[in-house]
């Protein structure tokens, strides 16, 4: 299947005309359409410190191509070239409480419908996010305030447990409405740009079960094991024993339900702790989208608990999303959608492997991978709006709308990353002379075909 063609279609390729292109000598004007039927009622007119104060918003993100309509219909745009979206805020209030935190308070305008996006929430997006690469945030009075305040947080257990709670114990049946068959809601992998979502999902696990060279009768430990596929595959067609540790309730039900079905409940233990519970020794240890979830402050002692488990031969995988270089997280993203969520860098990641003298071996960057996942959740979302109405209330469909959207723009740009990590411990030799063995063509599509 081919990428959705909704408003997340991939871009023209370089060289074609795009809608809204300027040619030369032609005037910078909108492209985008009138407002209709459903245009704000202006409440009182918009005084030029309201439009100062949103030029001077824009200005300070770089002037992306975007536009603003505030309520009474003045337009704002600091873009040197027609815009590509355009945002209506619909009161005075929403602008000013934007001056406070532009991230929080955008996401939550638009969640409670004071804000509207014309052109599309992912071209807004990712307008924003390109021209954001350029501005150094980190001398922002918030974003060096939040940064500190993240760093004294400590990701107890408790903590982690209630932030899980908050992301993934919403109910299974809302996740199966939008992803793949098995539930797996980390980035897949495209070996083939023409594979469908299940495919690439099966594809990302025989890309990591080979990183860490996996074969018969090998012990693996996984920490945050979601909804068990990773678990149940390496169990099912590479012969390891798994003991798979998460802190969400709802999907370890689902996990076990599924590995008792498919008698698989001898090979994979689903153990309800936190990763810093992890006991015994492994041939393998393997992480897929749970150290976002960890903390910095954690960071080492992650690596102790991996020091301790892992196996003189063995080797390991964190799988991540992350950043070119250290940052904060959004607000609006880590009080909405993912609290207590951090997104590392390479440097960031190496206080996990540096104080054990782990031997990095493998690093792999999947972030246009990452951007096509999402744009067929987003794709699958938008095609089950009706039944996730049925679950949820307005705020919360345009919440998860608009976190999918920006996620999407977000890999698109380069303003996130997804990292594969492979490491060993500093004196194992046993490890692979080339990466041929990564791209076995043969063994992922043996692995697809007994899926079908």
């Amino acid at each position: 299947m081919n990428p959705p063609k909704s408003e997340v279609t991939p871009k023209h390729a370089p060289g074609e005309n795009q809608p809204g292109d300027e040619s030369p000598g032609r005037e910078n004007q909108t492209m985008l359409p009138e407002l209709s039927g459903n245009s704000p009622s202006p409440l009182s007119k918009s005084t030029a410190f309201d439009r100062w104060l949103m030029r001077t918003m824009l200005n300070q993100a770089g002037n992306p191509e975007i536009e603003v309509m505030l309520w009474d219909r003045s337009v704002i745009s600091t873009s040197p070239v027609p815009p590509r979206a355009r945002a209506v805020i619909h009161n005075r209030s929403t602008l000013y409480k934007m001056l406070i935190d532009p991230s929080l308070y955008f996401g939550d305008g638009y969640a409670q419908g004071l804000i509207e996006v014309e052109g599309g929430l992912v071209a807004f997006n990712e307008a924003i996010d390109h021209c954001t690469h350029a501005v150094d945030t980190k001398h922002f009075y918030r974003d060096g305030v939040r940064s500190s305040l993240e760093w004294l947080k400590r990701n107890t257990i408790d903590a982690a447990r209630s932030n899980i709670h908050h992301h993934y114990d919403i109910g299974n049946d809302f996740y199966q409405l939008w992803l793949d068959e098995q539930l797996a809601y980390t980035c897949a992998y495209f070996a083939d740009p023409e594979m469908t979502l299940e495919e690439a999902q099966i594809a990302k696990m025989d890309h990591v079960c080979r990183k860490v060279g996996l074969k018969s009768g090998d012990t693996v430990v996984e920490a945050g094991c979601g909804w068990g596929a990773l678990a149940l595959h390496m169990a099912r067609y590479y012969g390891a024993k798994v003991r798979a540790f998460n802190i969400s309730r709802e999907q370890l039900v689902y996990a076990r339900d599924r590995a008792q079905r498919e008698g698989l409940s001898q090979q994979v233990e689903f153990v309800e702790d936190d990763w810093r519970n992890i006991t015994g020794n492994y041939d393998a240890f393997v992480s897929v989208g749970m150290l976002e979830h960890v903390g910095l402050k954690n960071y080492e002692q992650l690596g102790e608990v991996i020091s301790h488990c892992l196996n003189p031969q063995g080797r390991g995988l964190i799988h991540s999303i992350g950043c070119n270089s250290p940052r904060t997280l959004d607000s609006w993203t880590t009080r909405r959608i993912f609290p207590g969520a951090h997104v590392p860098s390479l440097s960031e990641m190496m206080q996990i492997f540096e104080p054990h003298k782990f031997s990095v071996l493998d690093v792999e960057n999947l972030r246009l991978h990452y951007a096509v996942t999402l744009e067929h959740w987003l794709q699958r979302y938008e095609q089950h709006v009706d039944e996730v109405s049925e679950m949820f209330d307005e705020k919360f469909i345009r919440t998860w709308r608009l976190y999918l959207s920006a996620s999407v723009a977000a890999f698109r740009s380069g303003s996130l990353q997804l990292f594969q990590v492979v490491f060993a411990n500093g004196e194992n030799n046993k490890i692979p002379w080339t990466r041929a063995n990564l791209y076995a063509e043969e063994q992922a599509q043996s692995r697809q075909g007994e899926q079908t």
